[in-house]
């Protein structure tokens, strides 16, 4: 335990934990690429993850907030353009939007976030709460499910154009996401190879990747348990 990882060895760590605990193993995931998933139970999943989607950039901005090193915030700031957009993009959050249109979800319903199940809601804020809270390079590590990220994504792509074409209209998030995770993640390793100065700040990188881990697994525990199996919904969360 006293022994520092070199970089290729704690990448190994990383990604052994991607394989895991990451979210593409999921039974809701598993279904969403066999093509099991009703119309309704994609608006669900649309709908709620909405509200992960309008975190990301108030998370980097918290993340950016916390660095006095000027080179990393220019880094980071980076993200938080590609989810608000500018104007050459309208950004992912805009997009994520239209992915959920397609489906047949009016817009005002998605931002009113009036389907956000509290269980989503409390998973995506206790992530809030870990950037906030832990160090300023465990926040920085919770990042790096972007490792794992890309290669869902291009299965995503391929099954969704495949078995729902009533929503490849919205893919564009999906598209922009292959070229934009490699890129982030390519920044934050080399950051964490080179602050990570001790095998304990090593390890709790590792620990940080596994909690982001859990807190997406815990996301789709909701939707499942509401809307596929045993369909048990809050009350006032019903969808037909």
């Amino acid at each position: 335990m006293n022994d520092l990882m070199t970089p290729q060895e704690l990448t190994v760590r990383l990604q052994e934990t991607g394989k895991r605990l990451y979210h593409h193993q999921h039974p809701f995931h598993l279904l969403m690429h066999q093509g099991k998933l009703t119309p309704a139970q994609m608006q669900a999943w649309a709908l709620n993850r909405y509200y992960y989607q309008k975190v990301i950039p108030q998370k980097d901005a918290i993340i950016l907030s916390r660095s006095d090193d000027m080179e990393f915030r220019r880094a980071w700031r980076k993200r938080i353009e590609d989810h608000d957009g500018h104007k050459s993009d309208r950004g992912g959050l805009e997009k994520w939007i239209s992915l959920a249109e397609a489906p047949g979800v009016a817009r005002e319903e998605v931002v009113s976030q009036r389907w956000v199940l509290p269980s989503v809601k409390f998973a995506v804020d206790a992530y809030l709460q870990f950037v906030r809270e832990r160090t300023h390079l465990e926040a920085v590590a919770s990042s790096l499910t972007e490792l794992f990220s890309a290669d869902l994504i291009a299965v995503r792509i391929k099954h969704l154009n495949e078995l729902y074409p009533w929503i490849t209209s919205g893919l564009d998030y999906f598209q922009a996401r292959l070229t934009q995770a490699p890129e982030d993640v390519t920044f934050a390793l080399d950051y964490i190879y080179k602050t990570a100065r001790t095998r304990e700040e090593q390890e709790n990188c590792i620990r940080a990747l596994e909690t982001k881990c859990r807190i997406l697994w815990a996301q789709l525990d909701a939707i499942h348990y509401a809307y596929v199996s045993p369909k048990l919904p809050p009350p006032g969360f019903e969808r037909d």
